[in-house]
């Protein structure tokens, strides 16, 4: 085996825009592609910035519903920032706090078709 990296974890979505719009304007990703994909098919892809693993938003597994994927893992610099801010976009409730574990602090919440989302600050 000579597999260097993950290049691309798919999310599966019901609606492309209001997925790409929550990656790129809620949690600051890069949008990557949009483009027409077959008949009547998209290619959407973000990306965090300067990372080598994207995410593409498919509608179209039908063994993946909108919603079925869990334990995203994001990482970050300034996670009681990104909560705080998370919270003033109505994504995280005021009840979700931060978790603490051994390896590190972080909270999880959902994107808008129910896709688990952990937003972890590992410790180092």
């Amino acid at each position: 085996m000579t597999v260097t990296y993950v290049q691309l974890v798919s999310v599966p979505v019901s609606d492309q825009d209001q997925a790409r719009d929550f990656y790129v304007d809620v949690l600051g990703f890069d949008l990557v592609w949009d483009n027409p994909m077959g008949p009547g098919g998209r290619w959407v892809q973000v990306a965090p910035k300067g990372a080598a693993t994207a995410l593409t938003l498919v509608t179209w597994f039908p063994t993946m519903p909108p919603g079925s994927l869990k334990g995203l893992v994001l990482e970050t610099d300034d996670l009681d920032g990104d909560v705080a801010r998370l919270r003033e976009q109505g994504v995280i409730r005021a009840d979700d706090g931060i978790q603490t574990a051994p390896w590190g602090r972080y909270v999880t919440f959902d994107d808008p078709d129910g896709n688990g989302i952990v937003l972890q600050a590992t410790r180092v």
